[in-house]
């Protein structure tokens, strides 16, 4: 994935739970957006969320429903960064934004690196909408895992996704397999496990 993203404008990492593709991708963004040298200035993560008939019945007002989806961001700039408040901290100065997609109609994104997360979970649509988002300066990271998706098999974007970018010079797809994953030894040999369940 470091090869890819020093090689290439934009990435597409997807494959096997529990990798690391998306703190791979959070500290790869955040080392550009920190890099005073660097023209992009700020990272936006876009996530798609539950849809707005569901996230109503989710206590409490917008922004302390979308909290729930910040929450694993909070953690991996924790341990990235070394400090507890650190993406609050860069949220509050503009150097983070979380983004769900269904908010991400009539921006354009420049000098800032996309991270789109769990984009398993997003139809073929949204992720058109996030793409041309893009402005000048700006990259675009995403990661996801087909085996993971809440969606029904032909709502799902991301099979679409990987043709697409296989046909456009400036991007890139890096794969992950069982063999890459370091979340646990007990997440390990179930995936594998699974894997083998499924072959059979």
């Amino acid at each position: 994935l470091f090869h890819a993203f020093f090689t290439n404008d934009h990435i597409c990492a997807y494959g096997t739970a529990g990798t690391g593709k998306t703190y791979l991708a959070l500290y790869l963004a955040l080392s550009e957006v920190l890099n005073p040298k660097t023209p992009q200035n700020r990272l936006i993560i876009v996530r798609s969320i539950v849809p707005t008939r569901d996230i109503g019945f989710l206590p409490g007002d917008l922004n302390e429903k979308i909290a729930v989806y910040e929450s694993p961001y909070k953690d991996m700039c924790a341990d990235l960064i070394g400090r507890p408040s650190t993406y609050n901290d860069m949220k509050q100065a503009g150097l983070i934004q979380f983004m769900p997609t269904s908010y991400v109609r009539g921006l354009t994104w420049e000098d800032a690196i996309v991270v789109v997360d769990e984009c398993q979970n997003m139809t073929f649509h949204e992720i058109n909408s996030i793409v041309t988002r893009l402005g000048h300066n700006s990259r675009i990271i995403f990661t996801g895992d087909t085996n993971q998706t809440d969606l029904r098999p032909v709502e799902c974007g991301m099979e679409k996704l990987l043709e697409v970018v296989g046909n456009i010079q400036t991007f890139e797809k890096v794969e992950f397999n069982h063999h890459d994953i370091v979340r646990s030894k007990i997440v390990k040999s179930w995936i594998i496990a699974t894997e083998e369940v499924a072959a059979a």
